[in-house]
């Protein structure tokens, strides 16, 4: 629990600053974040993090996660989407030449992966490019959703709520999780009112996004148990990997996009 928390204060004392400062230092921590979180991908699929396929993949993340004013030095005839295909085209023509050491079902994953991870944190930078006190309402509602569940888990945990792929989770705790985290952001809201909503419209949202935030958590806890791993990653001790702590907000930032927050 101590390094758990030694990590915590380093990570917010580094991350917070860059939130508020904005603009360009969202955007290249986002993409350093994007890329960390399908390096770990990459090695959980047993692949080497400096090869063919990780460039290209990692290109497809980056023209999927960064904004349209990155992309102004491509030629006028190519967007964006042209693009990704060609680098996704690449990825299966090394299929072919790779001696069957890199298959379909890896150029399927690292595509797959990108796109997961490159559209959740692009709508992290949507977020910041909002305003700042959408960013915080996204980080709130899964931060407190997650401790909530954690800490009603542990004392009045009894049923569990997806055995397979995560033991330690009960509907005890996923429900007081969410609770928690409605009252809270319920309190945020009244001063910080959120897109065009009234505070009862945004109230009920957030109930809506707590639970995504939670299914993305299981998401990811389905991805390292198909793998066989316990964290996604060692960059954070006491915490697992990136994707171990973005996985909730990789599907509640778009969520809040499709909700119209942003």
């Amino acid at each position: 629990m101590r390094q758990r928390v030694i990590t915590a204060v380093i990570a917010l004392i580094i991350f917070i600053p860059i939130i508020i400062a904005g603009g360009v230092w969202v955007d290249i921590a986002a993409a350093v974040l994007g890329l960390i979180a399908l390096s770990e991908i990459l090695v959980m699929r047993k692949k080497l993090i400096i090869s063919w396929e990780a460039v290209l993949s990692a290109l497809v993340l980056l023209l999927i996660v960064l904004p349209d004013f990155w992309h102004d030095f491509l030629p006028g005839h190519l967007n964006v989407t042209f693009v990704t295909y060609g680098l996704v085209v690449l990825l299966l023509m090394y299929t072919v030449f790779s001696k069957n050491r890199f298959s379909f079902d890896d150029a399927a994953v690292l595509t797959l992966g990108a796109i997961y991870i490159g559209v959740g944190f692009h709508y992290f930078i949507v977020a910041d490019q909002t305003s700042l006190t959408t960013i915080f309402f996204a980080l709130f509602t899964v931060w407190i959703t997650d401790s909530g569940a954690y800490m009603i888990g542990r004392k009045l945990g009894r049923h569990k709520l997806a055995p397979h792929i995560s033991p330690n989770k009960t509907w005890e705790g996923s429900i007081g999780g969410t609770v928690v985290a409605t009252i809270i952001v319920a309190i945020y809201v009244y001063f910080y009112p959120q897109g065009d909503y009234s505070w009862l419209v945004t109230v009920l949202f957030t109930i809506v996004l707590s639970i995504i935030g939670q299914i993305g958590d299981l998401v990811e806890s389905a991805l390292k148990r198909y793998y066989g791993v316990k964290d996604s990653g060692k960059i954070l001790p006491g915490h697992g990997g990136i994707l171990d702590r973005f996985d909730s907000l990789l599907l509640v930032l778009p969520a809040l996009h499709l909700l119209g927050f942003m």
